[in-house]
C-alpha cells in the first residue's frame, strides 16, 4: 500500500502542490455546473424545451473552444493575471445579465460568453506543467485528471440542488458570477510561480512572459495528432454517456442511469489511480485503444441490464483519465513554455469540441439503429484515431538521422 501512494507523497510534498491540487478542484465547480444551470433555466424559467436548452448549451460550448486557444495566447503573450482580470469581469457580467436577456439574446450573449470564459482547466494544467519537475508530471496529471472526474460529479448536482433549493436558476447564475470571482481570486497567487521550473525560461520572473517561439516549432503533425486522440477521447466519453440513457430506457432502468454513471467515474478514478502509481505506464495510443476498443461491446453486454452496463462499463472507464491526463503529459512535454497556454488552450478546445461531437453522433446513431451501435459507433472512432497515433513516426532531420524533427509525445511514455 505504502508503494501505490509513495508516487502521490512525492509530488504533494513539492512546494505549492497541496495548494494548487485544492484549487484546481473547488475552482473547477462552477465551471462544471455551467450547462445544467443554462439547461434549467431555458426550460424552468423560460418555459422552452430541451431543444432550445441544447441549443443553448452548444452555444456556450462553441464559444469555449473558440476562446481557449486565444485565451492561452494571451496569457503566453501578456502573464496570467491580465487574463485572468479581464475574463473574470466579462463572465462575472455575463451570469449577472444572462436572468434578464429573452431567449433570443441570450445566444449570442452566451458565445460571448464562452468565447471570455475564465479558462480554468487550461490554466490549472498549465501551472501543473510549470511548478512540476519533469519526471513527477504523470502522478500529477493523474491527481488533476482525478480531481476532474469529482468536479463533474459534484458540480452538476450542486447546480440542480442550488436551482430547486434557491427559487430558479436566474438566482443561481447570480450567485455564479460570485464564484466566477472567486475563483479568479484562487487562481491569482498562481500567475506568481507560472514558469518557475521550466529550464528555458531561466531568466523569466513571475507573471512576465517569455520570449516567443514561431508557432511552427512546436504546433506539428505530432502535435496534432495528439489534439486529435484528445478530442477522440472526449467523443468518446460524451457518447457512452449518452448511449447508456439510451440503453437504460429501451430497458426501463432509466432510475439506474446516475448509479450507472457513478460506476464508470469511480473506475476511471481507479485508473488514474493507477497511471499515477505504476511504473510502467502505458503510453497516450495504447490508452486511446483500450478505451476505444474497451466501449464497443458495452451495449451488447448492457442489454441484459443496468447491473451488465456497469460492469461492462469498467474496462473502458478503467483508461479514462490515464488517457485524458496522458493527453497533458505530452503535450506539456512537446511544447515550449513560451507556447503552453497557446498548447493547453488547444487541449481545452479539443476536449470540448469532442464532448460537442460524441452526444449528438451517438443520439443520431441511436435515432437510426440502437443504443448498442451508439457505443459501438464512438468506440470504433477512438480506436480508429488510436491506431493512426500507434503508426505515427516524426519525419527525421535528412542530415541528422539521430535526432528528430520534432518532437515524438505520442511515443514518449514506456
Amino acid at each position: 500500500m505504502h508503494r501505490l501512494f509513495s508516487p502521490y507523497r512525492s509530488v504533494f510534498r513539492l512546494p505549492g502542490a497541496r495548494t494548487l491540487f485544492v484549487i484546481a478542484f473547488l475552482a473547477r465547480i462552477p465551471a462544471t455546473a455551467k450547462s445544467m444551470i443554462l439547461t434549467l433555466h431555458v426550460v424552468l424559467d423560460q418555459h422552452r424545451g430541451y431543444g432550445a436548452a441544447g441549443i443553448l448549451a452548444m452555444t456556450l460550448t462553441l464559444g469555449f473552444a473558440i476562446g481557449s486557444p486565444v485565451t492561452g495566447r494571451m496569457v503566453d503573450k501578456h502573464g496570467l493575471r491580465p487574463v485572468l482580470l479581464v475574463t473574470g469581469v466579462a463572465e462575472s457580467l455575463y451570469w449577472v445579465s444572462a436572468p434578464l436577456l429573452p431567449y433570443p439574446a441570450l445566444i449570442p450573449a452566451t458565445l460571448v460568453g464562452g468565447v471570455l470564459a475564465v479558462p480554468v482547466f487550461s490554466v490549472i494544467r498549465q501551472a501543473v506543467a510549470a511548478q512540476v519537475p519533469v519526471e513527477q508530471r504523470r502522478q500529477a496529471f493523474a491527481l488533476d485528471s482525478m480531481l476532474v472526474e469529482l468536479a463533474f460529479m459534484v458540480g452538476p448536482a450542486v447546480a440542480v440542488l442550488a436551482v430547486t433549493g434557491l427559487h430558479g436558476a436566474g438566482t443561481t447564475m447570480v450567485g455564479l458570477s460570485v464564484l466566477t470571482l472567486g475563483a479568479v481570486a484562487a487562481l491569482w497567487p498562481l500567475g506568481s510561480r507560472f514558469r518557475g521550473r521550466d529550464a528555458a525560461d531561466a531568466g523569466a520572473a513571475g507573471d512576465e512572459p517569455v520570449a516567443k517561439l514561431p508557432r511552427g516549432t512546436w504546433l506539428n503533425p505530432g502535435l496534432l495528432l495528439v489534439l486529435a486522440v484528445c478530442m477522440s477521447a472526449n467523443l468518446v466519453l460524451s457518447g457512452t454517456e449518452v448511449s447508456v440513457v439510451a440503453t437504460l430506457r429501451a430497458l426501463g432502468q432509466t432510475q439506474w442511469a446516475g448509479v450507472t454513471i457513478i460506476a464508470w467515474c469511480a473506475a476511471s478514478l481507479v485508473g488514474g489511480f493507477w497511471h499515477g502509481s505504476t511504473s510502467r505506464p502505458r503510453r497516450l495510443p495504447v490508452l486511446m485503444l483500450l478505451l476505444g476498443l474497451g466501449t464497443i461491446p458495452v451495449g451488447v453486454i448492457g442489454g441484459l441490464g443496468w447491473a451488465w452496463t456497469c460492469l461492462a462499463l469498467i474496462p473502458a472507464g478503467f483508461v479514462c483519465a490515464p488517457t485524458v491526463a496522458s493527453t497533458a503529459e505530452a503535450i506539456s512535454a512537446a511544447v515550449p513554455a513560451s507556447a503552453r497556454g497557446q498548447a493547453m488552450g488547444l487541449q481545452a478546445a479539443a476536449l470540448t469540441l469532442g464532448g460537442s461531437f460524441g452526444a449528438p453522433l451517438a443520439g443520431a446513431v441511436i435515432d437510426h439503429s440502437s443504443a448498442a451501435w451508439g457505443f459501438a459507433v464512438a468506440g470504433a472512432i477512438g480506436a480508429v484515431l488510436a491506431g493512426l497515433a500507434l503508426a505515427y513516426r516524426p519525419r527525421r532531420r535528412p542530415d541528422r538521422s539521430d535526432d528528430a524533427s520534432e518532437p515524438a509525445p505520442l511515443h514518449a511514455a514506456a
